[in-house]
């Protein structure tokens, strides 16, 4: 059997520490999420490269060094993208946890129809990965992290304004991720 150095998850592991470690809970919240896309991806037969290294990255947008258009899909994915970073990681990082949702709301969807959305298992597993990891790096179920979402950016925040249309996204995600979770035990 040949073991696949995970070339993807360590460069993507290294950026998000030298982007992220200063902002302290949101080194936490990453560290998270990576661990439990590691744990996801061969109980769901993903590619773990992919995903795990996707996972570390997909909040990189809100490094300041990152910052453009103060959206933090769009702007991590972009500055991956500037840096030869594979589509399949820079398109799952613009498009994770329902990102288009805001992206339409906030007049940037065609800035991030750049990153062709792609529908499945690894997409879904990334963005159940951001959903079950609190702020500060803790274990939450999905509906706990959308309610704790909302009330810290707010009732007036893009998030709460699509709240309609992202908040069943997600709950869907959560079912369909549960749903080969336990088809796969």
């Amino acid at each position: 059997m040949t073991v696949r150095t995970p070339v993807l998850t360590t460069a993507a592991r290294e950026i998000a520490e030298e982007l992220l470690a200063p902002l302290g809970d949101r080194w936490r919240h990453t560290r998270g999420v990576a661990e439990r896309a590691s744990e996801l991806a061969p109980a769901l037969d993903l590619d773990p490269d992919v995903l795990v290294a996707a996972a570390w990255l997909h909040d990189i947008g809100y490094a300041p060094q990152t910052v453009v258009t103060g959206f933090h899909p769009l702007d991590g994915a972009d500055h991956l993208a500037a840096r030869g970073w594979p589509l399949s990681v820079a398109a799952r990082v613009a498009h994770h946890s329902g990102a288009r949702f805001v992206a339409a709301a906030r007049g940037l969807g065609e800035r991030l129809a750049a990153y062709p959305y792609e529908e499945g298992l690894l997409s879904d597993a990334l963005t159940y990965a951001d959903q079950t990891v609190g702020p500060r790096g803790e274990r939450v179920t999905p509906a706990r992290r959308y309610e704790e979402m909302l009330r810290r950016h707010g009732p007036a925040s893009w998030n709460a304004k699509v709240g309609h249309l992202r908040g069943p996204y997600l709950r869907a995600v959560a079912d369909r991720v549960e749903r080969c979770l336990r088809a796969a035990h």
